[in-house]
């Protein structure tokens, strides 16, 4: 006797759904591709490109290794959900340097209107190293330049190219990237400063990429302090400064009363541990001392509040996304329509 069977069909909408939950359960990998710039005269940076540094060359290439290794571990423990308080917190961002180019000579510039100083080529860069293979064949997403600033050059913290639209902290010219079927990030450091420094090159990004989603770049100003992320979330307006405390943002922590206040002693009531939009949260009394009152540990601690992997925070009797995956996995957030709100 022929046994029957049952033939189970997914309907197409339950697989992208499969997917999403898979790519939101493992961290999301970002492979990284650095290029270094060290304009030598001798044994030493040529102070007279760079402006004001000229340590020996061993000194820069120390440092630099040291600070792009700091850069990763500070990178994926700040997007541990909640980390500082939970032990079992894991990432939501796994990076890994596929390729190391280093060239013994100035950055190449260009003259661009507007600018004091010639600005960074940074397709000119790129085009050099063959980025259309390593981004097309080798899904690299970001770019790590070392180089300078010193006064003497512009350049731009971050800059993206993608098919969707230059979302970054620059001009967001889309002629200054090579445009593929795939986005990638281009992070410029400055070896003249530290790790504090490339990790607020990562933090506005990071604010550009949210502020995006969640439609800011499209709202008239006067309605930004309704805006899920920059007006609940970081609990600013147009005046950038914090009106309501909340999470705050790079410069603002949730005390501050100027950009780079990060060493505050006033004291204020947030949410910030335990942010939610409806403005419910339980609020904790706290001054810069939460932070260690620095730079990078006040960047940490804001990255890890944003919402991450099984954050269950609700709004409008929906769930929260993981805001992560905008960084890890940001083409196929856009070309599945996500929002920082699940559907």
């Amino acid at each position: 006797m022929k046994k029957s069977g049952i033939i189970f069909f997914i309907p197409f909408y339950l697989l992208l759904g499969l997917k999403l939950f898979a790519q939101i359960d493992e961290p999301f990998n970002i492979p990284v591709i650095v290029i270094k710039y060290f304009p030598v005269d001798g044994d030493n940076i040529d102070k007279k490109i760079t402006g004001d540094f000229g340590e020996s060359l061993k000194f820069t290439r120390d440092k630099t290794d040291s600070i792009t290794q700091r850069i990763i571990q500070t990178l994926e423990s700040g997007s541990k959900y909640h980390g500082y308080k939970d032990t079992t917190a894991v990432p939501s961002l796994k990076y890994n340097v596929v390729k190391v180019i280093e060239f013994l000579e100035p950055l190449p510039v260009y003259e661009k209107d507007g600018h004091q100083h010639p600005i960074t080529d940074y397709r000119k860069i790129l085009e050099r190293i063959n980025i259309k293979y390593w981004v097309e064949d080798e899904d690299v997403n970001e770019v790590w330049i070392w180089g300078y600033h010193g006064g003497v050059i512009d350049l731009w913290e971050s800059n993206m190219s993608s098919p969707f639209g230059d979302v970054s902290n620059s001009d967001r010219d889309e002629n200054d990237l090579q445009v593929f079927s795939k986005s990638y990030t281009v992070y410029h450091y400055n070896y003249q400063r530290g790790l504090s420094e490339a990790i607020e090159d990562h933090m506005h990004q990071i604010e550009a990429l949210l502020n995006n989603i969640d439609g800011r770049d499209k709202t008239p100003e006067e309605e930004w302090s309704k805006l899920l992320f920059w007006g609940k979330f970081i609990g600013s307006d147009v005046s950038h400064k914090i009106i309501n405390p909340g999470c705050g943002w790079a410069h603002y922590p949730p005390n501050g009363e100027k950009d780079y206040d990060w060493k505050n002693k006033n004291y204020v009531w947030t949410d910030i541990e335990d942010w939610n939009p409806d403005g419910t949260g339980g609020k904790i009394y706290i001054n810069c001392q939460r932070w260690n009152c620095n730079s990078l540990d006040w960047f940490i601690y804001w990255m890890q509040n944003i919402p991450g992997r099984n954050n269950n925070i609700s709004y409008n009797k929906k769930l929260l996304s993981n805001w992560w995956i905008f960084v890890g996995d940001y083409d196929y957030a856009k070309e599945n329509q996500l929002g920082l709100v699940e559907d």
